[in-house]
């Protein structure tokens, strides 16, 4: 899987809320292309990733 231009390896079909989970994000405060396509919010629980997609994760950071 590609993700973010990095070449990882997804050893099993994951949900996409785990994958985040488990790399730190808070879902609160990205967004995410799964293939070329924006994946809403409300579809995270259900959107199933596997080693031959590719993701772009943008996380919004706070600041003044």
């Amino acid at each position: 899987m590609k993700v973010n231009g990095e070449i990882f390896t997804l050893t099993q079909p994951t949900r996409l809320t785990d994958y985040l989970a488990q790399r730190g994000f808070n879902t609160g405060r990205v967004a995410v292309e799964l293939n070329g396509d924006i994946v809403p919010k409300g579809a995270y629980e259900t959107t199933i990733l596997s080693d031959a997609d590719t993701l772009e994760i943008v996380h919004f950071v706070g600041g003044g």
